[in-house]
C-alpha cells in the first residue's frame, strides 16, 4: 500500500460526521413521531481548517475551508470550489507566465473547474483534450478533441504551454509522453503539471504495463482514480517519486523543477501538492526557471 492510499484511508477514518437528530423532542413542545429520512438534515461536519485570502483560480477574496484531514481533495475555495493542487498550479502559471492569456495552451483532461475553468474562459487559444480509447488523435467526440499524450497530433513546436493535472500517473508509456511534450513545445514553453509523487524519496514504480497485444499486465493491485470521461475510472500505471525529474530528462532532454508551496493566504496546503515545470529553453534562455 502506498502513501497516497494510506493517507486517503486515514482521511476517511477520521472524517467527522455527526448522527442526525431524528426529530424534535417532547421537551421542545414537538411531536415525538420520527421524521422520515428524507426530511432529516445532517449537521454539517466541523471544519478542521479555515483561512482567508485571495484565490488564485477565481481571483476573489474568499474563505478556504476543509472538513476532512485529507486536504488535497477537501480544502475548498468556498467561492469557486477549487482544491489546493488547482490553486497551486494556477499560481505557478500566473507567476512564471503572466502572459498566458495570449499563449497557445493545451490542457489534457481538464477538470471543468478551478485552473481548467480559468484557462478556458480567459485564454484566447486554449485547447482542451481528452483521451478516448480507439479514437484517432485529433478527431472529435461530441465536440471534444481526442489526444493521446503518448502520441500527440500537434505539429512540432506548436504549443506554448502543456497543462496536465494528475494525468501522468495514468499513461502506459510515460517516456513517450514526455518526449511528445518536448517535441510539440515551442522554445521558451513549458509543461506545467501536477502528479501525486506518492513514493517521494523512493524510486518510482510501475503498477501496470501494456502488452504487445494490447492487454494490460498488472504488476500491482489495480488502483483507479477519477476519470472525467469514463465511470470506470483511470488506471494508475506508475507510482511516481521525486526521481520523475531524472526520468523526464532521460526521455526528453529537458530539465524539470519541482515546486512545493505552502501558503494559507492562497489556500495552498496539502499532501502530494507539488507542481512540476519542465522548460524547453529558447535561444539564449536558461533551462532553469
Amino acid at each position: 500500500m502506498n502513501d497516497y492510499s494510506v493517507l486517503r484511508r486515514l482521511s476517511r477514518r477520521f472524517s467527522a460526521f455527526r448522527e442526525p437528530q431524528n426529530g424534535p423532542s417532547l421537551a421542545d413542545g414537538g411531536d415525538s413521531t420520527p421524521l422520515p429520512d428524507e426530511f432529516v438534515v445532517a449537521e454539517p461536519a466541523p471544519k478542521i481548517l479555515v483561512s482567508e485570502g485571495l484565490c488564485p483560480t477565481c481571483g476573489e477574496s474568499v474563505v478556504f475551508s476543509a472538513t476532512h484531514e485529507w486536504l488535497r481533495d477537501s480544502y475548498l475555495c468556498e467561492s469557486c470550489g477549487s482544491i489546493p493542487r488547482e490553486r497551486a498550479l494556477m499560481y505557478v502559471i500566473d507567476t512564471l507566465y503572466p502572459q498566458w492569456r495570449e499563449m497557445r495552451i493545451h490542457e489534457s483532461s481538464p477538470a471543468g473547474r478551478g485552473a481548467s475553468l480559468k484557462l478556458q474562459t480567459e485564454c484566447r487559444d486554449y485547447i482542451p483534450t481528452q483521451f478516448f480509447p480507439g479514437v484517432v488523435a485529433g478527431e472529435f467526440v461530441s465536440g471534444v478533441r481526442c489526444e493521446n499524450m503518448e502520441k500527440l497530433s500537434f505539429a512540432d513546436e506548436s504549443i506554448d504551454l502543456h497543462i496536465s493535472q494528475d494525468v501522468m500517473e495514468h499513461v502506459f508509456d510515460p517516456a513517450g509522453a514526455f518526449y511528445e511534450v518536448a517535441r510539440t513545445l515551442r522554445p521558451g514553453g513549458a509543461h506545467i503539471f501536477t502528479v501525486p509523487l506518492v513514493h517521494r524519496n523512493y524510486p518510482s514504480e510501475r503498477r501496470a504495463s501494456l502488452n504487445g497485444d494490447g492487454s494490460i499486465e498488472y504488476l500491482r493491485e489495480a488502483q483507479y482514480h477519477g476519470n472525467p470521461v469514463s465511470e470506470d475510472g483511470a488506471l494508475v500505471t506508475v507510482d511516481w517519486g521525486y526521481d520523475i525529474c531524472r526520468y523526464i530528462h532521460a526521455a526528453s532532454g529537458l530539465f524539470t523543477q519541482l515546486i512545493r508551496i505552502d501558503d494559507l493566504s492562497k489556500g495552498i496546503r496539502a499532501e502530494l501538492n507539488e507542481v512540476l515545470v519542465t522548460v524547453k529553453p529558447g535561444p539564449g534562455q536558461s533551462d532553469r526557471i
